[in-house]
């Protein structure tokens, strides 16, 4: 015998029934970019965005490798400059041979207006602005300049002075190549000093510069009207689908013994299917070749002036899509970092209320959340630099869409496909999960990066 008075909660647990939640799963987002994109569903599995022929010159970076502790050139991207194109390997790596190391601080003016350009700079690690003189003599800022990125190719080709001055932000590396190491190669390769003249006779097309079309405006009377046709691109560029997929597993024991109240197989399934979407999101954004970040133009590149996310960096987004923007996207942390930013300047960030959450917004354009936002340069978790992208979005609007098949055999949601593939000899069944997806950019200006983004200032407010 006992002194308890009534039956114990233990004991009691033994006849009561628990109430039970569907499996949770931490690795779960809201992957909003899936949520903003509009979806265009394919018959085919191609997509083919016809464009107007433009000038195309390449993506305004040379690439950089370390070579036992020293920087250096990837003779190969050396083809970025436009005479350069279709030189052979020795040659190009022959002026790769010929650029050399040089280190700048904080502060430090790395070249002068008005200087004669006998360098061409390529910037391997940091931050510089380009400066000039205005009309009434004031100070303007052109642009910053950031890794692997270079100036001034057009004066370097021509030894033209210096048209601005480019002063350092942050301390840093990069690579120059003297005028005369390239005068040397022209002059003892035909192909290449033809090239050259060529393009020191020319206006250079900027890239992404459409091929114009011929019209008259504001005459009168009978004047002659020029004749003209829009051109097309010989070559455009089709996107086809890609996949993430996966095979689940659940055995037949488990199905059919442990089944109720919840549904064994679509508990795996869904769990599974939500780990797709959140491949498929990291993927729409960083693939090397179809992810978003990595399919914006040289035009559409911004660099963080200060580091920190500031409101007149999003603001200098703003002015290159400036058509319709819809949605910045970013890691949290950067958009902690730029909300700090705001906080300082006294302009808190309006929120508004988009796919049931409260977010963020900078001139009315919601900044929406994605862990899948690389970090680089970083030596921990969600350290170093990051970037912030700003997205035009529709196919009416010329911007950004998503792609997915109009339907897939064994649909279990838009453009995934769950299909069984049968019961082996152990009693496990298996199903193949499909997810086919990718993403478009339709005209260069419906996308913009901020670059170089750092997360880890903070502010005494005190």
């Amino acid at each position: 015998m006992t002194d308890r008075l009534a039956l114990s909660p233990d004991a009691a647990r033994q006849l009561a029934t628990a109430t039970k939640t569907v499996p949770q799963m931490r690795g779960i987002t809201p992957r909003y970019l899936l949520r903003a994109l509009p979806w265009v569903d394919l018959d085919s599995g191609v997509y083919r965005v016809n464009r107007r022929r433009t000038f195309v010159l390449g993506d305004d970076r040379i690439s950089t490798y370390d070579d036992n502790g020293s920087p250096r050139v990837v003779a190969g991207d050396l083809r970025e400059v436009p005479y350069l194109c279709e030189a052979d390997d020795a040659l190009l790596a022959e002026l790769a041979d010929a650029f050399t190391e040089v280190s700048f601080e904080a502060g430090q003016v790395i070249v002068q207006e008005g200087d004669a350009a006998d360098r061409l700079w390529v910037i391997v690690q940091g931050r510089a602005e380009k400066r000039v003189t205005g009309r009434y003599g004031e100070d303007a800022l052109l642009e910053v300049v950031g890794d692997g990125q270079f100036f001034d190719l057009g004066a370097w080709s021509r030894s033209e002075p210096m048209p601005y001055r480019v002063q350092a932000l942050t301390r840093g590396t990069a690579l120059c190549a003297e005028r005369s190491a390239l005068a040397a190669l022209a002059d003892r390769d035909q192909a290449l000093g033809a090239e050259l003249a060529a393009f020191n006779a020319s206006d250079a097309a900027m890239a992404g510069c459409e091929v114009p079309v011929d019209c008259s405006s504001g005459h009168v009377g009978e004047v002659d009207l020029p004749g003209t046709y829009v051109d097309y691109e010989a070559a455009p560029r089709e996107y086809h689908m890609t996949l993430a997929q996966t095979v689940l597993r659940v055995h037949t024991r488990v199905a059919d013994l442990y089944n109720g109240p919840i549904d064994q197989t679509r508990a795996q399934a869904n769990l599974t299917i939500a780990a797709l979407r959140e491949r498929q999101e990291s993927a729409l954004l960083n693939h090397p070749e179809f992810g978003l970040f990595h399919n914006v133009s040289p035009g559409q590149r911004v660099q963080a002036r200060t580091g920190a996310p500031t409101p007149d960096d999003l603001d200098e987004l703003l002015a290159k899509v400036w058509k319709q923007p819809g949605y910045f996207l970013a890691h949290p942390k950067a958009i902690a970092a730029f909300g700090r930013e705001c906080t300082r300047r006294g302009v808190p960030p309006v929120i508004d209320n988009r796919f049931g959450s409260p977010l963020l917004t900078w001139r009315g354009v919601p900044l929406l959340p994605s862990d899948k936002v690389r970090f680089t340069n970083g030596g921990g978790l969600h350290t170093g630099t990051t970037e912030i992208l700003l997205m035009r979005m529709g196919e009416a609007e010329q911007g950004v869409v998503g792609l997915r098949p109009a339907e897939v055999a064994d649909e279990a949601e838009p453009g995934l496909s769950m299909r069984n593939m049968g019961v082996d000899n152990k009693g496990i069944t298996s199903y193949l999960m499909t997810a086919y997806f990718n993403t478009a950019v339709l005209v260069e200006d419906a996308i913009a990066v901020l670059q170089n983004v750092e997360v880890a200032n903070y502010h005494d407010y005190s």
